[in-house]
C-alpha cells in the first residue's frame, strides 16, 4: 500500500495540470446526490473554453485514469458525462490510506515557514469587563480564536495587552478565552519623553485639558508616512494622553522581546527585527478610528515601529427585536446560561444548575453558544443576534450546543463498546492494518470521510492564512470557517448515526464491519475535538 498523506489540494493539483496550461478546471464534488456517481468534476463548460468543442483528447483521458503523484488519491475511473468529466476515486484504497494514519489528518497541510511571527492586539482588553460591549466580545474571540488557529499551523503569536483587572481575567476564564496577565503597567516614561518634544502644547490657541500632554498633527504625518490608503479622511489631530502612551509602550515592549521559550519554531532563527513580524490589531468598527491615531503615534514617536500594521476590523453586533437594548457581555453570558440550565430542567427533571457534576457541562454549553454565534459568521459582516431559546437547543442543527450534543454522542458511542467488550460481548479492537476497508460503502460513510477527514489538514491551513502582503490598511480573517465547518461534521454524524446502527448484535460475522465503522468514528472524533480545541471548546462525554 501506498504511504504519505492524501491531500484534496494535492489532488485538485494534479487533476488541473493533467489538463494541460490553463487555470483551474476541476471542481470536488460535496452533495450527496453528487457523489453517488462521481467525486470530482470538470464542468463541460470550462472544458469548451480548454478543448475545441470541449472534446478532451484521448491521451488526456489516459493520463486522468492513471494520475499518481504524493498527496493523490487513487483514480478508479475517468470519463465523459453530459455534464463534464466526471471522476471517481478507489474509494476502499481512500478509506485505507486514510483511516490507517489517522493523527495525520488532525494537522495543517502546510506549516508555517519558521520564525514567521504575529502580534495579535485586542484594545477591548482594555476596558472594564462589567462594560465590555457585545462588539467587543466579539473582538475578543476572534482573535483568541485566531491565535490558536495561528498557533496551530506553526505561527509564533504574541497577545497584547496583558490584562491586569482580575474581574476581566475571571470572565476571560469563563469564555475559554487564552489570554495573559500582568500585574502592572508597562513603563511608558521614555515614549513620554519623546512625545513632549514633538507635540504641540495647544489646541487651537486654546489650552490642553488636564491629563492631555499635548496634540499631534497626523495628516502631515500620513503624507509623510506616504499611508493614506485605508486610514479615515478625518483623522487630523491627536490629542494624547497618558493611556494614550501606555498602550503604545506595552505594544512596543511586546515587539520587542519575545519571550526566548514563546515557540519552538524561533529556536536558531535570527532575529531580524520589527520587520519581520505582522501586527493585527482586531477591533470593532467603532474603536477603528481611534486605533488608527494609535497607528500613526507608534510611527512618529518610536524609530523602530513595526512597517506592516493591519486592521482587522469586526462588524456590529446587535440583538434581533431589541434595537435600543445595551446588552453587555457579562449579561449575554448569563442570559445564555440561564437558557442552557432552563433547557437542561427541561430534558432531564430537576434542577440540575445545583448538581455540581453538571456546572462544568452547562458553562462549556455556555460558551460553545456563543462562540458558535461570535465566530459562525465572517468576522467584517454584521451579527444579528436572536435571543431565543432554540438557539440553545440540541435539536437546532446551526447551534454550538448540537456540536457538543454531537460531541457527546460520540463519547457515548465509543464507552458503550469499551463497557460490552469489558463483558465479553465484543472482542479488543483489531490492528487497523487488519480491517477489511470494503465494508465500508454507505453513502454516509464515503461524506463523513470525503467532506470532513480528508479536507481537514486543508482547512486547518486556510483557518491561519492571513494575506499581509495585500495593500492597504485592513486585512481579512477567515475565522468562521471552523464553525462552518463542525456545524456541517455534525450534520453529517447525526444523519449517519441516527440511520446506521453501530454497534451490532455481537455475532463474529458482525464484528468487520463494527469495527471500521469504528475506526471511520474515531477519526470523525478526532477531527471533531481538534476543531473544539482551535476555538477553545473542550469536547464533552455527555449532555
Amino acid at each position: 500500500m501506498a504511504t504519505g498523506r492524501l491531500s484534496v489540494g494535492e489532488t485538485l493539483g494534479a487533476l488541473n495540470a493533467a489538463l494541460g496550461p490553463g487555470g483551474p478546471v476541476w471542481i470536488k464534488e460535496t452533495r450527496t446526490r453528487h457523489l453517488r456517481s462521481r467525486d470530482f468534476l470538470a464542468p463541460h463548460r470550462a472544458l469548451q473554453v480548454r478543448f475545441n468543442d470541449g472534446q478532451v483528447p484521448e491521451h488526456v483521458l489516459h493520463a486522468l485514469a492513471c494520475l499518481q503523484g504524493p498527496g493523490v488519491a487513487p483514480v478508479l475511473r475517468c470519463a465523459p458525462t453530459p455534464v463534464g468529466l466526471s471522476l471517481q476515486l478507489q474509494r476502499p484504497a481512500v478509506f485505507e490510506r486514510v483511516l490507517s494514519a489517522v493523527a495525520a489528518y488532525t494537522s495543517p497541510a502546510s506549516p508555517a515557514s519558521p520564525g514567521q511571527r504575529v502580534l495579535l492586539h485586542c484594545p477591548a482588553l482594555r476596558s472594564s469587563h462589567c462594560a465590555l460591549r457585545l462588539s467587543q466580545l466579539r473582538t475578543v474571540l476572534v482573535a483568541d480564536h485566531l491565535a490558536r488557529a495561528l498557533r496551530a499551523h506553526g505561527v509564533c503569536v504574541r497577545l497584547v495587552p496583558a490584562v491586569r483587572d482580575p474581574h476581566m481575567l475571571t470572565f476571560l476564564q469563563q469564555l475559554r478565552v487564552d489570554w495573559p496577565a500582568a500585574s502592572e503597567r508597562a513603563s511608558s516614561h521614555t515614549l513620554r519623553s519623546h512625545a513632549l518634544a514633538e507635540l504641540t502644547s495647544s489646541y487651537d490657541g486654546r489650552a490642553l485639558s488636564p491629563g492631555i500632554l499635548g496634540r499631534l498633527c497626523l495628516k502631515e504625518l500620513m503624507e509623510e508616512q506616504g499611508c493614506t490608503a485605508g486610514y479615515d479622511p478625518n483623522l487630523d489631530n491627536c490629542l494624547v494622553t497618558e493611556d494614550l502612551l501606555s498602550a503604545l509602550a506595552e505594544l512596543q515592549e511586546a515587539l520587542w522581546h519575545w519571550p526566548e521559550d514563546s515557540h519552538p519554531g524561533l529556536a536558531g532563527v535570527p532575529d531580524t527585527g520589527t520587520d519581520s513580524c505582522l501586527v493585527i490589531h482586531v477591533v470593532s468598527c467603532e474603536e477603528e478610528f481611534q486605533q488608527q491615531k494609535l497607528d500613526l503615534l507608534w510611527w512618529k514617536l518610536v524609530d523602530k515601529a513595526p512597517l506592516r500594521q493591519k486592521h482587522l476590523v469586526c462588524g456590529p453586533v446587535k440583538v434581533a427585536g431589541a434595537p435600543g437594548t445595551l446588552m453587555t457581555a457579562p449579561e449575554y453570558y448569563e442570559f445564555r446560561h440561564a437558557q442552557v440550565c432552563k433547557a437542561s430542567a427541561l430534558k432531564h427533571g430537576g434542577d440540575l444548575a445545583q448538581d455540581p457534576a453538571w456546572t462544568e457541562i452547562f458553562s462549556v454549553l455556555s460558551v460553545a453558544t456563543i462562540k458558535f454565534e461570535m465566530l459562525g459568521t465572517a468576522p467584517q459582516s454584521q451579527i444579528l443576534l436572536a435571543l431565543a431559546d432554540s438557539n440553545i437547543s440540541t435539536k437546532g442543527t446551526k447551534s454550538g450546543t448540537f456540536v457538543m450534543y454531537n460531541c457527546a454522542r460520540l463519547a457515548t458511542l465509543f464507552e458503550s463498546y469499551k463497557c460490552s467488550m469489558e463483558q465479553g460481548l465484543y472482542p479488543t479492537f483489531p490492528p487497523v492494518s487488519s480491517l477489511d476497508f470494503s465494508l465500508l460503502h454507505d453513502e454516509g460513510e464515503w461524506l463523513l470521510l470525503f467532506n470532513s477527514i480528508l479536507p481537514f489538514p486543508d482547512l486547518l491551513s486556510q483557518t491561519a492564512v492571513l494575506d499581509c502582503t495585500a495593500p492597504g490598511l485592513h486585512i481579512a480573517a477567515r475565522t468562521e470557517m471552523m464553525c462552518k465547518f463542525l456545524v456541517q461534521l455534525s450534520m453529517d454524524f447525526s444523519s449517519y448515526y441516527n440511520r446506521v446502527h453501530i454497534l451490532g448484535e455481537p455475532r463474529p460475522h458482525l464484528f468487520g464491519q463494527m469495527f471500521v465503522r469504528l475506526q471511520l468514528l474515531r477519526a470523525v472524533r478526532e477531527v471533531l475535538h481538534t476543531g473544539l480545541a482551535i476555538l477553545g471548546l473542550p469536547p464533552l462525554s455527555h449532555i
